[in-house]
């Protein structure tokens, strides 16, 4: 029976270097399709042989993004969560480690009929098993499909194989291509170069895959003449070379994509039944304006560990900034080690409120633990997130009879394990096996400052923890003030707290970052913002 074609797919392959906006273009290509009433997905391929993100070293590949179902995915899917205003999957992240664990645990279940296991066809035939997979759970329009890293790398020839062939079975009217380059400028020849776009974009068609869509990047706009060299050397359409130079801020690449009509060149390639039109975007460009204002300025220092990659907090740092954007203020974000012997005060001082994030290991802890205490003493707004909130409850018992009061990670031994691991979670011995992954019920107190933020009593919010608040201590430490104004459901988890007598101090163990978005930043980021901006008038 013929196959009835229903979602279209767009490919987006990278050359020359990484990190060179990928993740921004296709999420910013679904933006503009969403604004045309499209149903659109994102999947991100990764071809590390890592199952997920989670074991990775931040500083190595930037933060680690968790769905609502509990998987650790690359940084990208907050780009797309964030631009498409969406709830993904896990499934819509690939990585070479995934496909081959299914393929093995497939051979050893026998379902291959003893044939010879290979990248050819049956790698590849996983890959787009995977791909289809990712697609039916969201009854997609169009679906985005990011292949990281670049073309030539040896570790990504399975999947661009793979997305050849899905291009032939979907039918090529069905799938296009955009390859996305660096446009190098040389300062001692005083020109732009595009040799490495033409060398990457060969490579990429020796692989069988013609580009339809050339992106550009480049620090500063290139010129026609420039545009019409790429096209004719890289043998593609002069109108489908559209170029992305640095912008002030990610969310106004989508308007810079579609003053090249990408849209239209989307529409037109894989016959989209909708009309393309640029004033559907007027709502974004309202929130690009809104992010690009410079005046009133509230300071935001993030105290952590892994501040010299600002990869590292990136779902924060957007959060911060749709924060402030909502209420007319401009978020100036500053970054503080708190792995040092001390903490810079001078540099403390020069913020108006403190957010101190999440992560792991006993490495900064003391660091963390002195930006509370500096938070309590000078009445400055605190926001603790994950680790951030268990520090503010370890002080807490500090200052309040429990001297030695510490974490069980850091320190198994401790007398006053006020944060502790669940004893169910104990037995499990795999990394990442232990923790509280994903989107959990969290039932908000009234009369507290964060009711005061959500406005309602029943929310969802995504974790990514394995220690908890302990319960052994909960009744003495809320006798010594300490405020629970969020738990589970049925009141055994700890989930938000608040500190007493002071302007704006909250904790909570989820990470509240992962659900905000530019048009509806989330209700503590909110509040955290403009009790600094209000701190800052004092």
């Amino acid at each position: 029976m013929e196959r009835i074609f229903l979602t279209k797919y767009i490919i987006i392959t990278g050359g020359v270097v990484s990190s060179i906006g990928k993740g921004i273009t296709s999420a910013s290509m679904g933006r503009i399709l969403r604004s045309y009433g499209l149903n659109v997905g994102a999947i991100k391929i990764d071809p590390y042989l890592n199952w997920d993100s989670g074991t990775l070293n931040p500083y190595q590949h930037g933060e680690v993004f968790v769905t609502s179902d509990g998987m650790e995915t690359d940084l990208d899917l907050g780009h797309y969560e964030r631009f498409l205003d969406v709830e993904l999957q896990g499934l819509a992240n690939i990585t070479t480690g995934k496909v081959y664990k299914s393929v093995i645990s497939k051979e050893r279940e026998g379902k291959f009929l003893g044939a010879c296991v290979q990248v050819i066809p049956h790698i590849t035939n996983e890959i787009k098993e995977m791909i289809r997979a990712t697609s039916e759970t969201g009854n997609y329009d169009v679906v985005l499909i990011e292949l990281g890293g670049t073309v030539g790398d040896i570790e990504s020839q399975p999947f661009l194989e793979a997305l050849r062939q899905l291009r032939n079975e979907e039918r090529s009217e069905n799938v296009m291509f955009v390859h996305v380059t660096f446009i190098p400028y040389l300062n001692a020849a005083g020109e732009f170069k595009t040799k490495p776009t033409q060398h990457s974009t060969k490579e990429l068609r020796s692989m069988g895959i013609n580009p339809d869509v050339i992106v550009c990047r480049s620090q500063e706009p290139i010129d026609k003449a420039l545009r019409d060299k790429i096209a004719h050397f890289c043998d593609v359409d002069p109108k489908a070379v559209v170029n992305t130079p640095d912008a002030t801020t990610i969310y106004e690449v989508p308007l810079v994509l579609e003053e090249n009509n990408i849209g239209a060149l989307i529409v037109n390639r894989i016959g989209l039944d909708v009309v393309s039109d640029s004033s559907k975007l007027c709502g974004w460009s309202e929130i690009v304006k809104s992010l690009k204002i410079d005046n009133p300025v509230v300071t935001i220092g993030i105290v952590g560990k892994y501040v010299e990659l600002e990869d590292a907090y990136i779902s924060i740092r957007e959060s911060l900034q749709h924060a402030a954007a909502s209420i007319g203020v401009k978020a100036k974000i500053k970054y503080l080690s708190s792995d040092v012997e001390k903490l810079d005060i001078e540099a403390m001082s020069e913020f108006d409120g403190i957010l101190i994030p999440g992560g792991f290991g006993e490495r900064g802890f003391e660091g963390k633990l002195d930006a509370v205490d500096y938070a309590i003493e000078n009445n400055i707004p605190l926001f603790g997130i994950c680790l951030g909130m268990q520090s503010m409850v370890t002080q807490f018992a500090r200052r309040n009879g429990y001297l030695d009061a510490n974490s069980s990670e850091f320190d198994s031994e401790i007398n006053h394990p006020v944060i502790d691991m669940m004893e169910e979670q104990k037995k499990i011995k795999n990394i990442g096996g232990t923790m509280r992954l994903g989107s959990y019920d969290c039932k908000i107190i009234e009369g507290t400052k964060t009711y005061e933020a959500y406005s309602e009593l029943d929310i969802k919010e995504r974790h990514r923890h394995r220690y908890e608040f302990n319960n052994d201590y909960r009744n003495d430490l809320q006798e010594k003030g300490l405020i629970i104004s969020g738990t589970s459901p049925d009141d055994f988890l700890v989930e938000i707290i608040e500190l007493p007598n002071h302007p704006w101090a909250i904790g909570c163990q989820f990470h509240p970052e992962f659900k905000s978005r530019p048009n509806r930043p989330h209700p503590l980021f909110k509040s955290f913002v403009k009790a600094s901006y209000d701190y800052s008038k004092n």
